[in-house]
């Protein structure tokens, strides 16, 4: 595997984490709605990966699923579903969206979780730029070795 590589499939855990931190950071915005544009209680959002074989160009496109050398894999996301779980319901009869029962249904995010999930795509955001890092600073050792 050459090491231009690594930068690809590095780059492309990156841009699933970025997409995960911006999911998780959206949920905890809405933690405490009550309606989201539909009228209905916002639902937390949950990125789903999917591995990709990454080809000789990076892309998918260009991979050999059966050349174990060139079928190196890399990440993606593949949806972002809701939680279907129902939202908490808080009984506040006073409150404009509350039921005839008077009960306000509340998005179903879990704040706790939610953090649990932004530390967890941080750190591997992190991991990734530093395997980058290492990587460059290899190949940087690399070409010194032929100066001298």
């Amino acid at each position: 595997m050459s090491m231009f590589k690594v930068f690809d499939i590095s780059g492309s855990a990156v841009s699933a984490q970025s997409q995960r931190l911006n999911v998780v950071a959206s949920n905890l915005a809405n933690a405490d709605s009550v309606a989201g544009p539909d009228g209905q209680a916002y639902k937390a959002r949950q990125v789903v990966f999917q591995t990709v074989l990454m080809g000789a160009s990076g892309s998918a496109a260009g991979a050999d699923p059966g050349n174990p050398v060139d079928g190196s894999a890399g990440v993606r996301v593949s949806t972002i579903s809701e939680d279907q779980t129902p939202g908490r319901k808080v009984h506040q009869p006073g409150h404009p969206a509350a039921d005839a029962e008077g009960y306000v249904t509340f998005s179903n995010v879990n704040p706790v979780e939610e953090m649990v999930n932004m530390i967890s795509a941080s750190r591997s955001y992190q991991n990734n730029i530093e395997v980058m890092n290492t990587a460059k600073t290899l190949l940087q050792k690399t070409l010194q070795l032929g100066q001298g």
